[in-house]
Formats: C-alpha cells, sequence, structure tokens
C-alpha cells in the first residue's frame, strides 16, 4: 500500500501510479516561490522568458486551470477545468516586490486563461493604475476573447499591458468544433479589434496538421490570418505558422495512440514535438495533408500574412526593421530576426577568425 498520492514509480518492471493528489484551490494561502535558492541572475541578465524580450522579465502565475477542454491540450488531465484565481491583490503585491527586490522590468503570465472573468481584471488593472506601477505585463499564452473589450483593452494598457496572444488556434468553424474550441471567430475578431486600438502588440496563435484536417480547412485558416493581417494583428503563431503537435495527456494524443496513428514513444518522438518551430521538420498529423504540403503551407501562410500586414501598414516594416537593429524588440517576430542576425553576425566573426 502507497501512502503518498500523486506519484509514479516502478515495481517490477511495472509503473505504478498512485491516486491523484485533491487540488489546492485556497492559491492565496500557498507560500510565494523561493527565487533566491535558484540562479536567478542567470536568467534576468540574459533575457530569457516567455513573452516578448522588455528588460528583465519574471514569470508570475495568476490562476490555476482552465475551464474548457480542447481536445489538442493536456490541461483537462493536469490542471483541471476548474478555473481558480489568486486575490489580485496579492498577486500586485509580489509583482511590486519583485520589481524593487529584483529591479524587474516586466511580467510574464504563464495562466493558461489568465483572464476568464472581467471583474477580476478590471479589479487588478485598477488596482495597478492607482500604484502608478512602471513596469510592464504581457500575456504571451493565449487569452480568449469573451472579457476583452474596449473598456478592459484600455485599462490593459493603461496598467502595463504591453502584449498579448489570443488563440484562435484555426480558422475553420469545423475543425474548432472537432477539437473542441469553443469561440466564435467573428466575435474574436472584434474583440482583437480593442486591444490593437489601444497600442497592445497582439499575436494570433494558430495550429495547422490536426488528425483529419484537409486541404480546404487549412485554405479557411489560411484566410483567417489574413483577415488577422487586415484588422492590425502584429504576430501569427512563432514560426510563424506552428502544425499541430499531439501533447501526452491531451484526448487528441489519447486517440491517436488508440487508433496507432502514434507508435513510437521514444526520445526522438518527443524532441520532434519540441522541435515544432523548426520550419525543416514539419510533421503532419492529418492522413489527408503530407508533411511537404504541410510545410509549404507555413511558409505560404507567413508569406500571405505580413505581406498584407506590411502592404496595408507600411509603417510597422520600418519599425520592425529598426527594433531588429535595436536593443528592444516589439514582437516575437522582431525577436526571432533579433536572433538570427545575432546568431550570423557571430558566424561571419568565427568564420573571420
Amino acid at each position: 500500500m502507497i501512502a503518498v498520492n500523486g506519484v509514479a514509480f516502478r515495481r517490477d518492471d511495472k509503473v505504478v501510479f498512485t491516486e491523484a493528489r485533491p487540488r489546492l484551490r485556497a492559491l492565496d494561502d500557498i507560500p510565494l516561490p523561493s527565487w533566491n535558492l535558484f540562479p536567478l541572475a542567470s536568467y534576468l541578465d540574459n533575457g530569457y522568458g516567455f513573452g516578448v524580450n522588455r528588460g528583465r522579465s519574471m514569470p508570475i502565475l495568476a490562476t490555476r486551470g482552465c475551464p474548457y477542454q480542447c481536445t489538442f491540450c493536456s490541461n483537462p488531465t493536469m490542471g483541471g477545468t476548474r478555473w481558480v484565481s489568486r486575490d489580485p491583490e496579492q498577486v500586485l503585491a509580489e509583482m511590486l516586490s519583485y520589481h524593487k527586490q529584483y529591479k524587474i522590468d516586466n511580467f510574464d503570465f504563464y495562466d493558461l486563461t489568465a483572464i476568464v472573468k472581467k471583474d477580476w481584471i478590471v479589479r487588478f488593472c485598477n488596482m495597478a493604475i492607482d500604484c502608478g506601477v512602471n513596469f510592464t505585463w504581457q500575456l504571451p499564452s493565449g487569452a480568449r476573447s469573451e472579457a476583452i473589450d474596449s473598456e478592459v483593452s484600455e485599462l490593459l494598457y493603461k496598467s502595463g499591458c504591453r502584449n498579448m496572444s489570443y488563440a484562435p488556434e484555426s480558422g475553420a468553424p469545423s475543425v474548432l468544433k472537432r477539437i473542441k474550441k469553443k469561440i466564435d471567430l467573428r466575435d474574436m475578431e472584434k474583440s482583437m479589434r480593442a486591444p490593437i486600438r489601444n497600442s497592445i502588440n497582439c499575436k494570433a496563435n494558430i495550429l495547422i496538421g490536426f488528425p483529419n484536417e484537409t486541404h480546404a480547412e487549412v485554405f479557411q485558416t489560411l484566410w483567417f490570418t489574413v483577415r488577422l493581417a487586415a484588422i492590425g494583428i502584429h504576430d501569427i503563431s512563432f514560426s510563424p505558422f506552428s502544425p499541430f503537435s499531439p501533447y501526452p495527456g491531451s484526448e487528441l494524443f489519447s486517440d491517436m495512440r488508440k487508433s496507432h496513428l502514434i507508435t513510437d514513444y521514444s526520445d526522438e518522438f518527443f524532441y520532434v514535438l519540441s522541435a515544432y518551430t523548426d520550419i525543416t521538420k514539419t510533421t503532419s498529423c492529418s492522413q489527408h495533408i503530407s508533411n511537404r504540403a504541410l510545410g509549404f503551407y507555413r511558409i505560404f501562410g507567413m508569406l500571405m500574412f505580413y505581406g498584407m500586414l506590411y502592404m496595408i501598414r507600411p509603417w510597422r516594416l520600418i519599425r520592425t526593421i529598426r527594433n531588429v537593429f535595436g536593443e528592444r524588440q516589439e514582437s516575437r517576430l522582431e525577436m526571432s530576426l533579433r536572433d538570427l542576425y545575432i546568431r550570423l553576425t557571430k558566424s561571419k566573426q568565427a568564420a573571420a577568425r
């Protein structure tokens, strides 16, 4: 009998799982991270973080769980579908203490779904505004659109929010229905316009290559990204197109294993999942779309989106070029181009020596 819940171990060449631990719901009672035991300076001094590099950045969590059940996400079996939030006053107090102690310029919220309740985010923003915060914060994970309107967007900017990501995932309603992504694309587009008007840099997370996805559905997604460029979204995904990757613990991963679409469970398989930003290693999970075709769609979609974006707003291209060669980047695209520029420069310098 194993008395400790929430652990896994081997016994006679078999993996044994104990009962799951009950979730902690009193989040305000959990002690703050002991960052003094961590080599924090190595990360702060080198600009490592989840979001756009806006200086010394700290990770922070304001909530746990996500009330939605997207089939490509492992949260329903990990974090759970009950969304629980900390007191916004405690979250702000933690941020202020890090700002003072570690000279933090920016905070990356690692929440799965930080903005669910409008009253929570309005309260948090108003308190931050009243405190006169002189740091920025961002939402790089992927926000829902239901609680983000003109009022919230204005408060987000005034309280220091400068970057946020939306998570439409697909522009094909049939795909959204299959992956249980309960959103209305038109409502999301309407929501996106508000933070853009309030000078918040917005990114959209897009996935293509889902199981059973067709070429026609991919084209629907590509056309959706053109509409996003027209309304002013700054970035699309990271690469900037990311193919679907079957994450262990997700409903789609389990379905693909049962259907024998996933037979490899080696380290190499999981390494491929982590290389989704490498455009040379595009892997399609759809029986209708080949790896080569999906790779083409990634490049074609990138050209379509940024071509439309810079054609409508040429001043953004000038700003992008300036930021790539400058000290601070405003978007994930600019960060990627900056990293490429640095690598090429170092490569030339090494070759010259």
